[in-house]
């Protein structure tokens, strides 16, 4: 298993003169039913950051303000344009960390993955790990050279409603919920219209994998442990309520080598909406099952 894409704050502090750093702190307020509220970070980032980090928000910024559903990836003229403000080029190395929810971090990543930074990782125990350790703290604005950040957005990571349904029919891919268990179940927790899971689904709780308190990742033998049973070379389209959790799943699996992987983006806010697309509800492989 490579470890690349995690960092830890050594690495960090150590190349800083070499590396961006961008600050992606949001705090989740979740709801019984729908998506959650965002709470920004500026204020935070503005009180204490990495020296010389950026500030992204993972809605005002990463997300389409006209999408369907909150959340939706946003355009690529978007990203590029908040990518140049803060003078991001398309060969950099960026490491992004946060101070609230983690799973907006990760969710940060695939965005710019997938809109064509090509070295993105991320520092392992956000904030809370830097400070712990007594590393260096920057305050206020940071000054930044604009950039023409021009990106290519790889549309075939970017699963939608037609190809998920393809795969819960033919099984052409397997289709990944990184939802807690309760709610994989449909027995607790948030849902987002009607309670469960895609049929066919396996369960993969993000918050197995990336600590929701911490930030912490689990570690490299928990990680193999956890997902061991999905083979390496099958496609996956990971997905959840919004596409948050959906993407701390799908860094797991990138960084344990796998391949072909997408996000369904809208997941859950849209699949549940429409009636005539099936849920299901109890453990896998329940034959009670809805």
């Amino acid at each position: 298993m490579t470890d690349d894409l995690i960092v830890t704050p050594e690495f960090v502090e150590a190349n800083l003169d070499r590396i961006r750093v961008i600050d992606c702190s949001v705090w989740f307020e979740t709801k019984p039913v729908g998506a959650s509220t965002i709470h920004g970070g500026r204020d935070h980032w503005l009180r204490g950051h990495i020296p010389g980090a950026a500030y992204l928000h993972m809605v005002d910024d990463l997300s389409d303000p006209a999408g369907a559903y909150p959340f939706a990836i946003a355009p690529q003229d978007r990203i590029d344009r908040v990518l140049s403000e803060i003078g991001i080029e398309r060969g950099d190395t960026v490491v992004l960390y946060g101070a609230g929810t983690p799973v907006a971090v990760t969710r940060a990543w695939w965005v710019l993955t997938v809109s064509g930074l090509d070295d993105v990782r991320i520092m392992d125990g956000g904030w809370q790990r830097w400070i712990a350790e007594g590393r260096p703290v920057g305050t206020g604005e940071e000054r930044f050279t604009p950039s023409r950040f021009r990106g290519v957005r790889d549309e075939a990571a970017v699963a939608g409603r037609a190809q998920v349904r393809q795969a819960m029919e033919t099984g052409d891919a397997l289709l990944l919920n990184a939802l807690s268990r309760p709610q994989f179940e449909g027995t607790g927790g948030t849902h987002y219209g009607r309670p469960g899971r895609i049929p066919g689904s396996v369960s993969l709780p993000a918050n197995e994998l990336l600590d929701p308190a911490t930030g912490a990742f689990a570690s490299p033998e928990r990680m193999r442990e956890l997902l061991a049973g999905i083979d390496p070379d099958r496609p996956v389209i990971t997905y959840c309520g919004g596409g948050i959790a959906a993407a701390a799943a799908l860094f797991a699996l990138r960084v344990a080598g796998h391949g072909d992987l997408r996000l369904y983006d809208d997941s859950l806010l849209e699949w549940s909406a429409d009636p005539d697309l099936p849920m299901e509800t109890g453990p896998a492989g329940d034959p009670a099952a809805e």
